[in-house]
């Protein structure tokens, strides 16, 4: 029987939303407020979500204090209090456009190596405002 277990994290953070492969006029219009040259900032959510039969000796799924330092080290000491566009390089120089989706497949990318004995990364679930999310499950 699989069990799934959900961390929520939060981070603050800036970005800008801009494409180098559309015009400046393009950019302000499909990305209005959000292409502002100087950036603007979110106080992001997110919950990271494992999945696994629980351990016949522990009944955990997997141990929370683990889960909360994979988190820790992979994913807030990259990403809090940073400009994503500037400071990580996956996003650096326009490699990507740092929607929130392209932030959840980053997040993604960087704490699935760290899964084994059973337990697998089943969901990144970014929150960029109250209102709005975005999944990611993996997969092309």
């Amino acid at each position: 029987m699989t069990v799934y277990l959900t961390r929520r994290e939060h981070f603050c953070a800036a970005h800008r939303l801009h494409s180098d492969s559309l015009t400046s006029e393009e950019n302000q219009e499909l990305f209005g407020k959000c292409n502002n040259p100087n950036g603007h900032g979110h106080n992001y959510n997110m919950e990271i979500t494992v999945s696994s039969e629980p351990c016949p000796k522990t009944g955990f799924v997997m141990n929370l204090v683990d889960l909360k330092e994979l988190i820790a080290t992979h994913v807030l000491r990259t990403l809090d209090h940073r400009n994503i566009d500037l400071d990580v390089p996956y996003f650096a120089q326009g490699k990507k456009t740092s929607t929130a989706e392209n932030i959840a497949i980053y997040i993604w990318d960087c704490l699935n190596p760290h899964f084994g004995d059973g337990v697998s990364l089943y969901e990144v679930r970014l929150w960029e405002t109250e209102k709005n999310s975005v999944a990611y499950r993996g997969g092309k």
